[in-house]
């Protein structure tokens, strides 16, 4: 995949959080812990994940995480509360921050592999990881690999600045409403079409 490809990146959230990312902004897990919010994180994902040493670098809770793609099975797996969350969109040059890493997949996986992220761009996938679907009827093992290649991730040491967030993406009328109640100044939009 080459930069070019990339329009911005993606951060999955419920809605009641953004007052305090528009403040502190997206956080890595070690330091939002310390304080109050909602989570759509797996429990059993993050047991994983807060035992996981980058290759070279931190801890993968010291990391906030972006995904490429936000039409991918963590937003799948929370399509039940669409009504309460958003994707933030977060501008793509949070790549040239120092200590920025490329996941060529979930960093949570077994398999995956970490990159530099100027060197981490050519590892992905390109038409896996914008592929609409991940499923494969009869090949549970390559599903299993597509899924985790959807969920490649931009991994930015403690905290993406404010900044960096362009706007949100909501599924519908009612998380519209309900994000514009705590924000105004936010651009949003609904796109359905990405949520599931």
């Amino acid at each position: 995949m080459n930069r070019s490809d990339l329009k911005e990146l993606y951060y999955i959230t419920p809605i009641a959080n953004i007052p305090s990312i528009l403040k502190h902004g997206i956080l890595s897990n070690r330091i939002s812990s310390k304080l109050s919010h909602y989570s759509v994180a797996m429990p059993e994902m993050q047991t994983k994940r807060k035992n996981k040493r980058i290759p070279g670098a931190g801890m993968l809770h010291d990391y906030a995480n972006l995904y490429f793609d936000a039409h991918n099975p963590m937003l799948c797996k929370v399509q039940a509360m669409n009504d309460q969350i958003c994707i933030l969109r977060v501008d793509k040059l949070v790549l040239d921050l120092p200590a920025a890493i490329i996941s060529d997949q979930n960093a949570a996986s077994n398999y995956v592999r970490f990159y530099p992220a100027k060197e981490g761009l050519m590892s992905i996938d390109k038409e896996k990881l914008f592929a609409r679907y991940w499923t494969h009827p009869g090949n549970q093992y390559e599903e299993w690999a597509h899924k985790s290649i959807k969920c490649a991730e931009v991994l930015i040491p403690n905290r993406v600045e404010p900044k960096y967030i362009l706007g949100a993406l909501v599924a519908n009328q009612a998380a519209l409403e309900s994000l514009k109640k705590l924000e105004r100044e936010l651009p949003v939009d609904i796109k359905g079409d990405i949520f599931f």
